[in-house]
């Protein structure tokens, strides 16, 4: 049998990387008769630094990347970053970075890796760096069907395209008992609906959307998780709560880890996505994996997940009337949110599950090397169509 397929992870840290547990997942599970990974940050401290060490795999902290500039040194300096990572003899690299770097796949090439992968997570483009990045890449992975037509609907990037959506390990994300009483500590009356937003507190987010939508609907309170990470932006949800006089329905409850926890004391979830939208929200994911009714903005990613009153609610972007009517209807309407949150479920288990993604992903791997030359599995040669979440 022949050596596992030696592969790199690389992303920026764990402490603000909000797609860490995402590449994670996928690591874990890799089958490692025929992959052997290992994760690569730029910078150690984050809270999924120990997950990884657990796994007992190289996990290195090292630069990955070098400034563009001066173009006349970049080589140079971008094989002096690639001396970290020669001795592991890595044969393809698989980058979750965010940034429109493209420095990463030289680096990459220089350490010897034979083949580089990158994979797609937001919707930002329109940079040189974002083009130079993927006429680099050996394949590119999108997280969502929009993405082809979007980015790279072009020469030389077609081929190297797959749509890989993100999937979540179903099982962890179950409506249960909840272990935080956060209605109990917040005096929160049983009967009371309660709606909750779980997102980083940052503007593509749409909160404000949000606050002046349950600012129509008295009788809603809005339970806000996610880690402030832009102080300006957090300042000012304050200031618009206060506007809006909404003080005593609006909580911030920070970063909730035990997720579960939390959506198991909400009666629905909103994500109200400023435009263009997000590649694959796993906040998304997590709400419908335990079966709850959830509001979406009508934006690539979201759309992938949510066929409009089947699984969930789709409302026009940063409308805040349209937003108030879709509270409003699932607040009134228990028969609603029962049916909504048992289809979204379904729908998790059937196109975005953990197992699914992982698979994928070896697919691709796979392809890449050739697999009937190196694992005695046949070679794809096709692409991963969007017909998949259809």
């Amino acid at each position: 049998m022949s050596e596992p397929i030696r592969i790199l992870f690389t992303i920026p840290n764990f402490i603000t990387a909000g797609s860490g547990q995402v590449m994670l997942n996928i690591v874990k599970r890799l089958d490692r008769k025929r992959f052997a990974p290992a994760v690569c940050v730029s910078r150690k401290g984050g809270g999924l630094d120990r997950e990884v060490e657990e796994l007992g795999i190289p996990f290195i902290e090292a630069p990955f990347t070098v400034p563009a500039r001066p173009y006349l040194t970049l080589p140079f300096r971008a094989w002096r970053a690639s001396r970290a990572f020669r001795p592991y003899s890595f044969e393809l690299w698989h980058s979750f970075h965010y940034a429109d770097d493209y420095t990463e796949p030289i680096v990459a090439r220089l350490s010897g890796a034979k083949k580089w992968v990158y994979t797609k997570k937001a919707m930002g483009w329109g940079s040189r760096g974002w083009l130079l990045r993927s006429y680099l890449a050996s394949r590119i992975v999108a997280d969502n069907t929009e993405m082809p037509r979007l980015m790279f609907n072009r020469r030389g990037l077609r081929k190297r395209l797959r749509l890989i959506p993100h999937g979540i390990p179903t099982d962890q994300y179950l409506t249960k008992e909840s272990l935080l009483r956060i209605r109990t500590k917040l005096g929160i009356p049983v009967h009371q609906f309660v709606i909750g937003c779980v997102a980083h507190l940052v503007p593509v987010k749409g909160h404000p959307t949000l606050l002046r939508a349950i600012a129509r609907v008295p009788s809603v309170q809005l339970l806000i998780a996610g880690r402030p990470a832009d102080h300006e932006y957090v300042e000012g949800l304050k200031r618009t709560i206060e506007e809006l006089g909404i003080e005593d329905r609006v909580q911030f409850l920070g970063g909730v880890d035990d997720v579960s926890s939390l959506l198991a004391e909400l009666d629905a979830v909103v994500l109200p996505t400023r435009p263009p939208g997000e590649g694959c929200p796993v906040a998304l994911l997590e709400a419908m994996s335990c079966s709850k009714a959830c509001i979406a903005t009508d934006l690539p990613g979201a759309r992938d997940m949510i066929e409009e009153g089947i699984s969930g609610l789709l409302v026009p972007p940063e409308d805040v009337r349209a937003l108030a009517d879709a509270i409003v209807r699932l607040s009134s309407s228990p028969g609603l949110r029962s049916s909504l949150g048992a289809a979204a479920r379904k729908r998790i288990e059937e196109k975005f599950s953990i197992e699914r993604e992982v698979e994928n992903h070896e697919r691709l791997y796979d392809e890449i090397f050739g697999s009937g030359k190196r694992n005695g599995v046949p070679a794809l040669g096709v692409e991963i169509s969007s017909e998949s979440l259809r």
